[in-house]
């Protein structure tokens, strides 16, 4: 049973206060999530080059297609994990959890085979600069061997975002962050290993944070609610149908994303390396921000899937407005951060001329996105929170290829905008996700569902 050192309640007490609190260890931990790719790409910008760059910034979609996916059912538990506190059901955690263990090991070693099995297809069709093609390779199978370590992260971090704990994941990927930097630098900086060194420190710095992460939880299972016996790791049918129906949708959604996010990658690539190199910099530096911002969402779902499953509504929905007030201010200081700094920004990762001189084109087009994601923290959280999959699901198509890839065609290819386009094109389609999810959540209509907590 999940003892009170790592279960938070969120059906009473201040909302904005408990939202605040418990959304900075996420930020944080996003921040550091981040970092790992974004110390590869600066690393590598300055001590391999343009070339070298663009090899990690586009074998990095390939992985995050893979890690969305794993962190798609992740979510799916962090559900049932939180709902089943909101409603009292500590008892159901061991089978949650030992369920979730192996559906997501499953799913990873799956993504893990297919990749490397059709590795040169993919990266055919993506149309990797010939200067890059060679370095792009290594880092993508380097990086897909260890997906298992990732996904075993993410996994434990959705459990533990469930039953109302930040602290910890911070602490296992603060460890993975100082490891990745120090291995980059010596890998790729001193020993010359190239792109290739960048990718074994990232691999070697995340299975050492998921070792670690399952050594402490181990320690403290009686609290965590596993009791890590190998017979817990057998599916429980009921929670399997449960997990699989709520996690394929949401798996289904972050795939088409990141599937959005190679066409398009595509499309700028055959513009030519300087601006593969800035589309990647710049989605690095927007990644940084948007993934900070997301921290409003991960401690937001929670607390919505708390209350709902407590039969709390009115109090899910003011965390929802609480989400919308924070990631406002955040969006905003956002926006003046990029327009006063944001060349200063690209110099960070990379010292060519002609990179710095694109990237006001990018500034100028991604600025758009930004009111889309401020929406999505807290409807985007709603959705989620309260196990719509199916909606979430629709509206991430809505998002990935209908928008995304249409608006970037239309105002790259049709338009003729050309980069400027391409970049415009992917920063307008969140609105497909945003401004639906927030007319479903003003509506009402979702009072109608029951909740998850029922079926359990």
């Amino acid at each position: 049973m999940a003892g009170k050192n790592l279960t938070k309640n969120f059906t009473n007490g201040s909302i904005p206060k408990q939202l605040f609190w418990f959304t900075l260890p996420f930020m944080a931990s996003n921040a550091l999530q981040v970092l790992y790719s974004t110390i590869d790409m600066v690393i590598v910008g300055n001590f391999v080059g343009t070339a070298g760059l663009s090899a990690v910034s586009q074998s990095s979609q390939i992985i995050n297609f893979a890690v969305m996916i794993c962190l798609g059912i992740s979510n799916a538990g962090q559900i049932l994990v939180s709902q089943a506190i909101g409603s009292g059901k500590k008892k159901e955690m061991n089978n949650i959890i030992g369920t979730l263990f192996t559906i997501v090991a499953a799913f990873s070693i799956f993504l893990t085979v297919a990749i490397l099995i059709i590795r040169y297809w993919i990266l055919n069709i993506m149309k990797i600069p010939v200067q890059s093609y060679t370095m792009a390779m290594d880092y993508l199978i380097i990086c897909t061997a260890g997906l298992i370590f990732t996904a075993g992260y993410n996994m434990v971090s959705a459990v533990l975002r469930g039953m109302g704990d930040s602290k910890r994941p911070l602490l296992f990927i603060a460890i993975a962050s100082v490891i990745n930097l120090i291995l980059d630098y010596l890998f790729t900086g001193l020993l010359g290993w190239g792109v290739a060194g960048a990718a074994w420190a990232t691999i070697i710095g995340q299975a050492t944070s998921f070792l670690f992460s399952l050594f402490y939880l181990y320690k403290h299972k009686k609290e965590f609610g596993f009791d890590f016996k190998v017979k817990s790791l057998a599916p429980n049918k009921k929670y399997s149908k449960m997990i699989v129906s709520l996690g394929t949708p949401m798996a289904i959604q972050s795939g088409f994303i990141n599937l959005s996010m190679l066409f398009v990658n595509s499309l700028i690539n055959s513009v030519g390396v300087v601006a593969s190199a800035t589309f990647g910099v710049g989605v690095r530096i927007d990644d940084i921000i948007n993934k900070l911002c997301m921290g409003i969402q991960y401690a937001a779902m929670p607390m919505i899937s708390q209350n709902i499953g407590a039969g709390e509504q009115k109090r899910a929905k003011k965390v929802v407005y609480w989400a919308w007030i924070y990631s406002g201010i955040f969006t905003c200081f956002c926006i003046m951060l990029y327009l006063l700094f944001g060349k200063e920004l690209f110099t960070l990762f990379s010292s060519d001329p002609a990179v710095h001189k694109m990237s006001s084109t990018f500034i100028a087009a991604i600025l758009w996105m930004f009111p889309a994601f401020a929406i999505m923290r807290g409807s985007g959280a709603f959705v989620q929170g309260i196990g719509n999959a199916k909606l979430s699901m629709a509206l991430a198509i809505l998002d990935g290829v209908a928008l995304r890839i249409g608006l970037s065609w239309l105002f790259g290819i049709v338009l003729n905008l050309g980069f400027f386009g391409f970049v415009l094109g992917y920063g307008l389609a969140p609105y497909g996700f945003a401004i639906p999810s927030m007319i479903y959540f003003l509506s009402g209509i979702w009072k109608k569902r029951k909740s998850l907590a029922d079926e359990m």
